[in-house]
């Protein structure tokens, strides 16, 4: 019998970065003001007085595990490099800004000598400024040359808000310059009438790499004159290109610097991000560059009191009996509530739509039983909303209308929201990255900030509340990604093609896999090889091939059934587990509860509902070894890294109460099985290994499933990702192995880089995992150390006390050095 999970979004993978914790993304950073209070909450308490007041009722003391305290830090001023016009340091001082800091000039000028540069230093550090002053300075003087355009310049956010929020930056700073700087945004919201004028017109396109992908580059003719002129080429939150879609990013960049170059341009790349590990090795990868790195923050900082809170055990029970606490939703509520009533303007980070929603619905409650005129004060955000709606809350979050807020990330990127007093994070966001992108939100201004990590019921969580140097005496994860990857290459071959025929000089632009991947793809009919080189044969676009944020397939339409209205699309790789028959689905903060998926016809047929309950799909896995790459010994066990097959089947699905997540059923699916190619890490076991660990036939069933969920859950710590990214299997008996074995898989073809960094760092990722299981307090289980929640067999069997012996056992003979050394690298 076989015990598994498979990620429920097979999305998202990542590989190596570290520098400074937390972001910024305004040009007009308000920190660069030498004196004065801030903008707003200037008469706000201090983050160390929030905290008591919230730790004064009954029983909440005790769920402060930690709190560290972040000092501030004074600045250190420059001078701006003598290439940047006059007109543009004039509108910098009209902004408030009298002087740059030392590594925003340090920045700009490597943009003025050519150089690529990532500027990698923390929130609200002005990087935006330090690519705006050259930016804005080269497209002064293109627009002093005597004909054609002049210059042009591209910004690439990944999302479209930020992108929306920085051309309003761009044209307040821009303004004095009159219409030499015209900036426009071009994404899937601007209207039809008004693209034609941002092709011919526009010198600084602000877009997204989805629009880059999709409508840019496979038209490029008609952006001809922008082309030609590019200079530069900005990339903003650059960590968030990791994995899957940064794989896919970076070889959308490789297209835009094909096609500039047959215009004629060779633009230089200037990266910026707050949480980034090694920032010029990752910028490198992600461009195909040489890029140099400013990373000497000398931005100055207020004072950061970061609290760790873990909600109490409840009276209630879960699956085989286990106790529950109470939930991070709840918690979270209840401390956005106390806040508000305190008038600390927080935002709260859920981590889904439905929890966003949740949380405001439960604060607003609560807060109209306090003063009415509060319930007004608190609202939810998140992605789905129309785009006036967001800019509304915004504006009323920036204005002091709004005093709280729940969103989800989709304002954990750059959008400003400066004269924020505290954020409450509910739940480990899956990295140390997002958790200090999410906690630098606040203190924006320059005053001080409280920040809490509301722990959820989970191994990871519970681990991180309980051993806070963790978080923070660890820098950010590493950003992985792979370019080379065939199933990211294959298709940018093909929209390259369509592009602008491939000849033998591009081969080396995208990569040492291509030799291997065009024959493949002649022989599927989909290039013909000539002799000037290599054409797209099909009338289909060539750039739908590639769905950079998802997997692919047809996406499947999300239907009203009583009036026929389309509500949105899921992707294709996750309808099974998300709009399956049963399934509770939100949208724009209405519930529905789907009535039919109907796989022929890629539709889930939906009515509006108002259940109690929300639900979890449950799947069962099996998995074979196709190829092992590398194998070491630990002990007389192995540990092994390669390429795997999955097979997996949805099953049935769980129905959760809201707010206490106490199971009300299960009920069963009959959805076909799908099948996956890609990358694992694996150990095995002896039976002298068992005698050892005292782990009988009848216990290692439990034992290794135990194991596995943990070291699933912890894998986060370790590897840029989510819980929900990555599979695991655990067999007492494998027909490849002939061992007992316990997979753990990436959840995307062909690899996603976790398991990888998986087998790399195995000893300590094995070692908090056990750590992990033997430190809860609970006797035989729960969701804070080895049940799952996504689970196909029910968390049945495990066995709490044989996972722990089982890892002693095995852990006892690994190599000092872990797999680091033998470990294969991803281009």
């Amino acid at each position: 019998m076989a015990f598994n999970h498979l990620p429920a979004v097979m999305h998202d993978a990542l590989r190596p970065l570290s520098v400074t914790p937390v972001t910024d993304s305004m040009p007009m950073a308000r920190n660069h003001r030498p004196s004065g209070p801030p903008e707003s909450g200037g008469n706000s308490p201090s983050p160390r007085t929030v905290l008591d007041r919230l730790a004064t009722g009954a029983g909440r003391a005790a769920r402060i595990t930690h709190t560290e305290h972040l000092p501030p830090r004074a600045g250190r001023h420059a001078v701006w490099p003598d290439r940047i016009r006059a007109e543009v340091i004039n509108a910098i001082q009209r902004a408030g800004i009298d002087h740059p800091w030392a590594h925003q000039a340090a920045a700009a000028e490597h943009a003025l000598d050519g150089e690529s540069v990532v500027i990698a230093t923390g929130t609200a550090s002005g990087k935006s400024l330090a690519y705006l002053a050259p930016v804005l300075t080269t497209l002064l003087d293109g627009s002093e040359a005597p004909n054609g355009r002049g210059t042009t310049a591209l910004y690439l956010a990944p999302t479209k808000a930020l992108a929306a929020d920085q051309r309003r930056a761009v044209k307040a700073l821009a303004t004095p310059l009159g219409n030499s700087v015209r900036p426009a945004v071009y994404d899937g919201d601007t209207p039809v009438e008004e693209r034609e004028w941002v092709r011919q017109y526009a010198n600084y396109v602000l877009t997204n790499p989805d629009m880059l992908h999709r409508g840019i580059l496979p038209s490029h003719p008609r952006w001809a004159s922008f082309l030609r002129a590019l200079r530069y080429v900005v990339i903003d939150e650059c960590h968030t290109y990791r994995g899957v879609f940064g794989s896919h990013v970076a070889q959308v960049l490789r297209r835009l610097r094909r096609v500039c170059a047959r215009y004629g341009a060779n633009p230089v790349f200037l990266l910026a991000s707050a949480t980034a590990a090694e920032p010029a090795q990752a910028a490198g990868r992600l461009t195909g560059l040489t890029v140099h790195e400013v990373a000497d923050d000398a931005s100055p900082r207020g004072e950061l009191v970061f609290a760790l809170w873990e909600p109490p055990l409840t009276d209630l029970h879960g699956e085989r009996g286990a106790p529950v606490r109470r939930t991070a939703t709840a918690e979270t509520a209840d401390l956005l509530t106390d806040l508000t009533v305190q008038g600390v303007r927080t935002v709260a980070f859920v981590r889904s739509r439905r929890g966003a929603e949740l949380i405001s619905v439960i604060a607003q409650e609560r807060l109209a039983e306090v003063d009415r005129s509060l319930a007004r004060r608190v609202a939810a955000y998140r992605g789905g909303y129309l785009p006036e709606e967001r800019r509304a809350l915004e504006n009323a979050l920036h204005s002091g209308e709004l005093l709280g807020l729940a969103a989800t990330t989709a304002l954990e990127l750059g959008i400003d929201v400066s004269g924020l007093d505290a954020v409450v994070i509910a739940g480990y966001p899956g990295t140390r990255a997002s958790l200090w992108q999410q906690a630098g939100r606040a203190g924006r201004s320059g005053q001080g900030a409280l920040a809490i990590l509301v722990a959820r019921d989970d191994p990871l969580d519970t681990f991180l509340v309980h051993h806070p140097e963790a978080l923070f005496q660890q820098p950010v994860e590493s950003t992985v990604l792979d370019p080379d990857n065939p199933y990211v290459l294959a298709p940018h071959l093909c929209a390259a093609a369509a592009e602008l025929p491939l000849t033998e000089a591009d081969l080396t632009l995208f990569g040492p896999a291509v030799p291997d991947l065009l024959p493949q793809l002649e022989t599927a009919g989909l290039l013909r090889r000539r002799d000037t080189g290599w054409y797209w044969t099909r009338r289909e676009r060539a750039a739908d091939l590639a769905a950079i944020r998802g997997e692919g397939g047809s996406p499947v339409q999300i239907v009203e059934a009583g009036t026929g209205r389309l509500l949105g699309t899921v992707d294709e790789a996750a309808s099974h587990t998300a709009v399956h028959d049963g399934a509770v689905h939100l949208h724009q903060g209405r519930t529905y509860l789907v009535k039919r998926l109907d796989l022929a016809d890629s539709v889930a047929l939906v009515e509006e509902a108002n259940p109690p309950y929300s639900t979890t799909a449950r799947d069962t896995t099996a998995i074979s070894v196709l190829e092992t790459d590398t194998e070491i010994p630990w002990g007389e066990g192995r540990l092994c890294y390669g390429s795997v097959e999955v097979t997996n089947q949805v099953v049935s699905f769980l129905r959760r109460r809201l707010i206490t997540g106490e199971v009300l059923g299960e009920s069963k699916l009959d959805l076909p099985p799908r099948t996956l190619r890609t990358r694992a890490v694996w150990w095995t076991v002896t039976e002298d290994q068992l005698d050892r660990a005292r782990v009988n036939p009848e216990q290692l069933g439990g034992a290794l499933h135990a194991a596995e969920h943990a070291s699933i859950g912890m894998l986060p710590l370790f590897a840029t990702c989510d819980r929900w990214d990555i599979g695991g299997v655990s067999v007492p008996l494998h027909p490849d192995t002939l061992l007992p074995t316990v997979f753990v898989y990436d959840g995307h073809p062909g690899g996603a880089g976790f398991a990888e960094r998986a087998f790399r760092t195995a000893r300590e990722w094995l070692t908090a995992t056990r750590e992990a299981i033997a430190s809860c307090e609970c006797d035989a289980g729960c969701p804070s150390c080895i049940q799952s929640p996504k689970c196909g067999n029910g968390n049945d069997p495990l066995h709490k006390r044989g996972a722990v012996r089982l890892l002693t056992e095995l852990l006892s003979a690994a190599p000092d050095t872990g797999a680091e050394a033998d470990a294969p690298t991803l281009a």
